[in-house]
């Protein structure tokens, strides 16, 4: 069944930083304007090596947007590696050999002095491949993703136009200011972080806070309206951990499936409304739900979505080519749809199938788990049968209550053997679990 919604023609090359005396960043109490913030960027291009790409590791907020306008400018590709791990970032040096690293230590010692009237108008080609971006490996070897600067601009209108719909109409004219607990390089924080400061008519906090006491006083820095980007993990830690923030308008989530309950918790203990956004790394967002209110994904207008072969091909006028996700959707005659699940998150365990979401689901609601993974290792046993792991972080109980408690909730040839109690799971910055690293977890 193909679904799809009213095309789009992606705009391009248009000027970045409109509204130059707007503030598009706050840093050390500090507002930083549109004008001075491509002024120092300008700065900043003039600096750079004449190589055709640089990895951004900035974890800065303000050099990583200072230091990618200054790509943009120079005419350079911003590469996006998946963790600043010292092998991984090998690896992609390694697929893009010209290539330099740009790190906050880099960017600092460059910075010069940026006059105060300073004008640095920029123009962008919409066919310039401008980023690289690298999935995570949380199921499988990181690969690269080229994205032009035509595909940021449609998807950018989209993501703003549909978190200014949820803010609502009296907020129509204010500047939205975004907390991200995510960082820049990943694509959801790229898009939401980056984008939409850059071209969305919002400003981003420089901060990226991982705590529930360091967001609730972020937050407080902030003018309204205010909007917490981040993700479920994050969610759940501020529910439970009894910290009130200031005057909330949304809250955006992404990188994981995101609960009804979860996202109701989240808007009746803050008062406030929660957006989640259905992407990848390949397509970047493609939809949106009111999670609290509703379970079926809105599709951007333009996607057109093809489930079928145990996979979804996803296609819009700003994407370069179909791209193949390995999402089961259900499809709705009203154009939205509803995640059923992975490919890779099906398991066959002694003829039987079960979602690893949802035996992960289940094993979050025993008593006393506070996070958990049920997941499928590598290595067969003896008898040639993968059962199914399970790492869990718990308050008050042992293993074996785990288990007992679980036992009730699943069918038992799907019961975790091992499930290992852990102080924290081994997440990366965006909340994932990489493979690599559970199977590093279940060999301690």
């Amino acid at each position: 069944m193909i679904v799809e919604q009213s095309p789009l023609t992606p705009v391009g090359g248009k000027p970045l930083l409109q509204a130059p005396g707007v503030p598009v960043l706050m840093t050390g109490g500090t507002l930083v304007s549109r004008q001075r913030m491509a002024a120092a960027a300008a700065a900043l291009a003039t600096a750079l090596p004449d190589r055709p790409a640089a990895l951004n590791l900035c974890e800065s907020r303000e050099n990583f947007l200072i230091s990618f306008l200054a790509l943009l400018r120079r005419g350079q590709t911003c590469l996006l590696p998946p963790s600043r791990a010292p092998a991984i970032v090998a690896e992609v040096m390694a697929e893009h050999r010209d290539s330099y690293q740009i790190d906050d230590a880099w960017v600092s010692a460059r910075r010069g002095p940026v006059a105060a009237d300073a004008h640095a108008e920029l123009m962008v080609p919409p066919e310039r491949v401008v980023v690289v971006g690298y999935t995570s490996g949380s199921t499988g070897r990181p690969a690269p993703n080229p994205k032009t600067w035509g595909s940021f601009i449609a998807s950018t209108q989209f993501n703003a136009s549909r978190l200014r719909e949820v803010l609502g109409a009296a907020r129509e004219e204010c500047v939205p200011w975004i907390l991200a607990t995510v960082p820049s390089q990943h694509m959801y924080g790229l898009e939401t972080s980056v984008l939409l400061p850059l071209l969305g008519g919002m400003a981003v906090h420089a901060a990226h806070p991982l705590y529930p006491a360091d967001i609730a006083a972020a937050l407080a820095e902030l003018p309204s309206p205010r909007v917490l980007v981040t993700t479920p993990v994050h969610l759940r830690a501020l529910t439970q951990s009894g910290v009130d923030l200031p005057e909330l308008a949304a809250v955006v989530s992404a990188t994981a499936p995101l609960s009804a309950d979860l996202a109701r918790t989240v808007e009746e203990r803050f008062a406030t409304r929660v957006l989640e956004f259905f992407g990848s790394t390949e397509t970047c967002v493609i939809a949106s739900r009111r999670t609290a209110h509703e379970s079926a994904w809105a599709p951007y207008p333009g996607v057109v979505l093809d489930s079928r072969d145990e996979a979804t091909r996803v296609a819009a006028p700003w994407l370069p080519a179909e791209v193949i996700l390995q999402d089961l959707l259900e499809l709705r005659a009203d154009g939205r749809f509803e995640v059923v699940g992975r490919n890779s998150d099906m398991v066959e365990v002694a003829g039987k199938r079960a979602s690893l979401a949802d035996l992960t689901r289940r094993l979050l609601s025993v008593p006393g788990v506070t996070d958990a993974v049920v997941f499928q290792p590598d290595a067969a046993n003896d008898t040639g049968v993968r059962r199914l792991a399970a790492l869990a972080v718990a308050n008050g109980v042992d293993a074996q209550h785990v288990l007992a408690r679980l036992a009730a909730l699943v069918d038992p040839v799907f019961l975790p053997r091992p499930l290992l109690l852990v102080s924290r799971l081994p997440r990366n910055e965006v909340g994932k679990l990489p493979r690599e690293a559970l199977q590093a977890a279940l060999r301690r």
